[in-house]
């Protein structure tokens, strides 16, 4: 199996100034991603790999490249993919072309993983890529419990006053459909979906389910700040969050 694995981050950010270049629990928070690959690939010793950063900033390409863990490529992300309003999965679209004729290869799987969701273990990522394989989906996500459902405790406004965003009779939140939060943390993508130009959810799409108060969306400098202080715990509490923690160059 030969795997693309693809990290890609732009420049700037309106919620948290440069976040893809901050420094996390004391290391930077694309090394974290970086650390979580070689710590996989060190337990897979049959699966190739190659690995690519993308992005607008050359701060970013250059830091990633420059690691210390393992060889990774550079893409300087074009003009054209680097507004807001692309979608990821069009740059990670990107990725697949450009490696496939700079390496003139074939790739099995392409694995995305998000730079600013630090805290996630190798297990998670074996979990991903095995069932990836096993059931042969065009893309295998993680996610996270919903704590709020929309067929008993959420609400959606209307003309007159607020109603359950799911008609239900349920009265019980046990009785519903079980619902997951997509927490963007690793995606694997099958070559032939992704080159269809087709959105995240519109094939054949499988879950691995992670632990929910590891991930926190990173919109806020206050979010930031309150991640540090779940992360230093987690770090502290759990051998997977550690393991990455401790294997990423400081």
């Amino acid at each position: 199996m030969k795997i693309l694995f693809t990290i890609c981050g732009r420049a700037g950010s309106k919620g948290i100034k440069n976040k893809n270049l901050r420094k996390f629990c004391g290391k930077y928070l694309a090394y974290y991603t970086v650390s979580a690959i070689d710590l996989y690939l060190n337990r897979r010793p049959e699966v190739e790999a190659d690995i690519v950063v993308n992005s607008d900033s050359k701060q970013l390409l250059d830091l990633v490249s420059g690691n210390g863990l393992r060889e990774v490529e550079k893409i300087m992300r074009k003009e054209s993919l680097s507004g807001d309003s692309v979608g990821k999965i069009d740059v990670i679209r990107d990725c697949l072309s450009k490696m496939e004729e700079r390496k003139g290869t074939h790739y099995d799987m392409v694995v995305d993983l998000d730079i600013t969701s630090p805290l996630r273990t190798v297990g998670d990522l074996e979990k991903v890529i095995g069932l990836h394989s096993i059931k042969n989906a065009d893309v295998t996500t993680t996610v996270a419990a919903a704590r709020r459902n929309p067929y008993f405790n959420q609400v959606k406004k209307t003309g007159h006053g607020v109603k359950k965003v799911i008609d239900s009779d349920y009265t019980a939140r046990q009785q519903a459909p079980e619902i997951f939060d997509m927490n963007a943390s690793v995606y694997a993508y099958n070559p032939n979906f992704l080159e269809q130009g087709k959105g995240v959810l519109d094939g054949y799409c499988e879950i691995v389910e992670m632990y929910d108060t590891g991930i926190l969306d990173l919109d806020h400098e206050n979010d930031f700040e309150l991640m540090q202080v779940i992360a230093k715990y987690l770090i502290r509490k759990n051998d997977g969050f550690r393991e990455i923690y401790e294997h990423a160059p400081g």
